[in-house]
């Protein structure tokens, strides 16, 4: 099978919890690079930075999450959890099946998520992150404290999602919930029906609507946690830091998440960390602004060589 986009095969690896799809680029023995999507978007959100990076020397690993695309549980008794736990497991999972020791991890939404959890908690293994909007872990101690109203209207699918009526309303057309989030999130990017279908189709997933619908209520304390994320997730409920080297971005035009300037999230990054804006780049800024964004990764790892050559010169 062959995606039109990255024209790559589509690959696939066992981890003790996922057969993962994904495609790679790049030279084999290069830095090894992550790019992790968010929701509602998929791996189409990297089309265009996977090749730019490729050309620099990464190897480029771009994997569909759980619950999207040709991703699949590996059994039907598993729960399909999308807690924050269970996503920056699923990095260290993918790393173990590819066979690589450590490597950079960057994303953005729950990509970007996974990415922060993966490194706060397993920072021998991701030499740096690149994540859109900040430090992503969620405090779900803190879920209940609300936000500003024009913010909290943006999140308007969080607490449809909380209903039976919203898990229906996502099973029955979620390209059309897609449609809404997009314009909201992204309302200086001008994409096309042909991106939101080709996107859409990773919706197709049967475990699709349960692992979002999981995602939205455990953040916001209303569903339990699997089990087996537990011990996980009482960590990461201490907000860790994460010590690695950090390219952290804003886009001006995030119908979602203001731009700032990270200051206010600083103290949760303790290794070399650079911010920056992107102008006119909304929530979905790999694919809007996909030179930012492969950038970004190639600062970050400057960023890691220079820490190492300081800190062994």
């Amino acid at each position: 099978m062959t995606d039109r986009s990255f024209r790559t095969p589509l690959r696939r690896v066992r981890t003790d919890a996922l057969n993962v799809a994904h495609h790679e680029l790049g030279p084999p023995d290069g830095d090894t690079v992550l790019l992790l999507h968010g929701f509602p978007y998929d791996v189409h959100s990297y089309s265009a930075v996977a090749p730019l990076l490729a050309a620099r020397g990464f190897r480029v690993v771009v994997p569909y999450l759980r619950g999207h695309g040709p991703t699949t549980f590996l059994t039907a008794s598993q729960p399909r959890t999308g807690q924050q736990a269970a996503l920056g497991a699923d990095v260290i999972s993918l790393l173990d099946a590819l066979g690589v020791e450590r490597a950079y991890a960057a994303g953005y939404d729950w990509g970007g998520r996974a990415a922060c959890v993966a490194a706060a908690l397993w920072p021998e293994r991701i030499l740096g992150i690149v994540s859109v909007n900040n430090y992503l872990i969620q405090d779900i101690a803190a879920a209940t404290k609300p936000l500003a109203p024009e913010l909290e209207a943006g999140f308007w699918y969080f607490y449809y999602f909380l209903t039976e009526r919203g898990r229906a309303g996502l099973a029955a057309d979620p390209e059309g919930v897609a449609r809404v989030i997009w314009r909201r999130n992204s309302p200086e990017w001008s994409f096309t029906q042909e991106d939101l279908a080709r996107t859409a189709r990773a919706f197709t997933n049967p475990d699709y609507t349960n692992v979002v619908i999981h995602s939205y209520r455990h953040r916001l304390g209303c569903a339990p946690g699997a089990e087996r994320y537990a011990e996980l997730e009482a960590r990461l409920a201490g907000q860790p830091v994460i010590p690695v080297p950090a390219v952290t971005l804003d886009g001006t035009a995030d119908g979602n998440f203001p731009a700032t300037d990270g200051s206010s999230t600083a103290h949760h990054f303790t290794g070399p960390r650079l911010h920056r804006q992107v102008a006119g780049a909304g929530h979905n800024l790999p694919q809007e602004h996909p030179s930012a964004f492969a950038e970004a990764v190639l600062d970050v790892r400057a960023l890691r060589r220079h820490h190492f050559v300081s800190a062994h010169g």
